[in-house]
């Protein structure tokens, strides 16, 4: 049936408007497609280039060399050295156990080195290399490349570690470093990216620790090409970062090792000090460790010996521990009743043997009592009754204001770990910390360096060069960073007065020199190096008044942990004050018998640079000392030769 003219009219005009509309659609969507194409190819052309180049190149860091540590001779202390290991690439290897069975054949694997390395294989990108084996040997290196088909992934490569070849000698001094932890991350508040790289190391303790931001230098750059899912096509180029600087320190390392050959396995420190300008030329701690059985990751086991010492080789018991100081705190009660005016040289107090204060009986270590003292006196034989006497007539404040002048009580920033503070006790002090009031009782106690006093042996040394000086000299342990030379601190006078100084050093002389001294029997003879000290002896426990009665029971009788802290100070020349030392050993007895010849011989030593004659000795000590000379220099040669060779 045919349609009208009107009805086909009709629908032809329909069909036009439709399509007018649809063009319309269609012309202004192509137009929009257009401005758009024209934005994003033109307007943002040089950002989405940007764009692919950053997904093409990759900027990957390059870590730094860390700068390397010597002492005051320019002896190296801590070292980078050649470190070889052994990576795998996961995609590449195929089967990595096969892999790892035929790489086990040609070198020796650690185990639990070898499971942590395919723990870290599950987690990581299979394109990513992971160490298998670290610190191998240029043989096994060598049979490695040489099998190298029928080991695919597999890789040798070398880089740097931290090496130590004075071992133990400066374990507590240099400190070692270690992989970077999350609790290493979390004291930076926006960390150097370097320290996110695998397996980078940065200093745990000492001062490779106190000087990380030196020693580390900034990481270089280089720019690799990636495909699609991240893996490296070749090296662009790259930009070597800058080398951490190198430190020197003003330890003399010969000297170092001197003092723990002496101290052998003692619990015990050493400090020597350079009396003029506070150079710290030995700074020893026992027993020690090997720092470098941390940088290769020390064992459970032997971390675990290290831990359960009870003579404690991990603490720097130089600054970190600190001790009743004992007699050798005599000094500072004279010198704080003479600065007030309280108390004359040559007057003289009676000890019988003990003191009774405040219904209670204060003891000398002397039974039967003294007799009569005067400052000299007292300090030659350590008489305890003349420094109660003292104690009560000048008090705690004004004892604690003298202690902190002469340098005990506080932190000397040196550069090594967890330095104590120490503790010098005053009213103030046990309100605030223990509530409650001072008692008399506490001051005798102090008078003597019993009580609440507690110093390190770094104080000890410092308070006996500003004795032997009259200046505020300050401990420096590091001379210089990159070439230049650290300020000196301190050295202005400490105001007191000269005569009482002499006074306080004439008795020290005695304390070394008089047969009736205390550390005569350590004494030098050497009159160009004669020395000036004080012995000092702590109690670590009561004394009961039944033990009294019965006899107090002699430390050789006693558990080593029960005995009695032996301590020693010293400075020397006495004409002529070059150095201060101080000497503690932990449960050693008494101050006299077990630490005085460890300073007298640690004197001679220093100021002499090598073996004394035995002529500074007495004649009765020098067959003996020529033994331990001998013997020293036997584990000195040893401990050289051992380290010297991995260096």
């Amino acid at each position: 049936m045919r349609r009208a003219p009107k009805d086909t009219a009709e629908s032809i005009r329909k069909i036009s408007r439709r399509g007018v509309i649809l063009g319309g659609v269609q012309l202004a969507f192509a137009g929009a497609l257009g401005l758009r194409m024209q934005h994003l190819q033109v307007d943002q052309a040089d950002e989405f280039r940007l764009l692919a180049e950053e997904n093409r190149i990759n900027i990957r860091l390059i870590p730094p060399t860390r700068g390397q540590i010597f002492d005051r001779n320019g002896a190296i202390l801590a070292a980078n050295e050649p470190s070889y290991r052994i990576t795998i690439v996961r995609e590449d290897a195929g089967n990595v156990d096969d892999v790892i069975l035929r790489l086990s054949s040609l070198v020796e694997l650690d185990e639990d080195e070898l499971n942590r390395a395919l723990a870290e294989m599950e987690r990581s990108a299979p394109f990513l290399p992971v160490t298998v084996a670290e610190r191998v040997t240029w043989e096994d290196i060598s049979r490695v490349a040489v099998n190298a088909p029928a080991l695919p992934g597999v890789t040798p490569e070398v880089g740097l570690s931290r090496f130590y070849p004075r071992r133990g000698d400066f374990a507590h001094v240099v400190g070692y470093v270690g992989p970077v932890s999350e609790r290493d991350l979390a004291r930076y508040e926006t960390p150097d990216p370097v320290l996110r790289i695998p397996r980078f190391q940065i200093g745990k303790v000492g001062i490779e620790a106190r000087h990380e931001e030196d020693l580390r230098g900034r990481a270089g750059a280089k720019r690799v090409e990636v495909n699609a899912v991240g893996r490296v096509m070749r090296e662009l180029d790259r930009r070597e970062g800058t080398p951490g600087a190198d430190l020197q320190l003003t330890v003399d390392s010969k000297l170092q090792s001197y003092i723990q050959a002496r101290l052998g396995e003692e619990s015990a420190s050493v400090v020597v000090m350079d009396v003029q300008n506070g150079d710290l030329l030995g700074i020893a701690s026992s027993p020690s460790y090997d720092p470098n059985k941390f940088v290769r990751g020390i064992s459970v086991a032997d971390f675990g010996e290290l831990r359960d010492n009870d003579h404690r080789p991990l603490a720097s018991k130089t600054v970190q521990d600190a001790y009743p100081p004992g007699s050798t705190f005599k000094m500072v009660t004279a010198l704080a009743a003479m600065d007030a005016g309280l108390v004359a040289p040559d007057e003289t107090v009676w000890c019988p043997g003990h003191m009774e204060v405040g219904g209670r009986r204060f003891h000398c270590w002397k039974r039967a009592g003294h007799g009569h003292m005067n400052l000299e006196l007292s300090l030659r034989e350590s008489c305890d009754v003349y420094y109660y006497d003292l104690a009560l007539k000048v008090g705690i404040d004004r004892i604690a204001a003298t202690a902190k002048r002469l340098g005990l009580g506080q932190v000397f920033p040196i550069g090594m770990s967890a330095v104590t503070q120490g503790l010098i006790p005053n009213k103030e002090w046990k309100r605030a910390e223990r509530d409650a009031d001072w008692r008399i009782g506490d001051t005798v106690n102090a008078s003597i360096g019993q009580g609440y006093v507690l110093s390190s042996p770094l104080q000890l040394a410092v308070m006996t060069a500003r004795l032997a000086t009259g200046t505020a000299v300050e401990p420096r342990l590091v001379r210089s960073v990159d070439g230049v030379e650290k300020a000196l601190r301190g050295g202005e006078s400490l105001g007191f007065n000269e005569n009482h100084l002499r006074q306080i050093r004439r008795a020290m002389y005695a304390v070394s020199n008089n047969r009736r001294g205390t550390a005569y029997g350590s004494r030098i003879i050497d009159d160009a190096v004669r020395m000036a000290g004080k012995t000092g002896t702590s109690q670590v426990r009561n004394i009961t008044a039944a033990e009294r009665a019965r006899g107090v029971t002699r430390n050789e009788d006693l558990p080593w942990n029960r005995r009695d802290h032996a301590l020693f100070v010293n400075y020397a020349p006495f004409d002529n004050p070059r150095i201060a030392v101080s000497v503690v050993v932990e449960h050693g007895g008494g101050g006299s018998r077990a630490a005085a010849p460890i300073g007298r011989d640690v004197t001679l030593q220093a100021l002499f640079g090598d073996d004394p004659p035995l002529e500074a000795y007495p004649a009765k000590d020098r067959d003996r000392i020529r033994e331990q000379q001998e013997r020293l220099q036997q584990v000195l040669r040893a401990n050289d030769t051992d380290g010297r060779g991995r260096a």
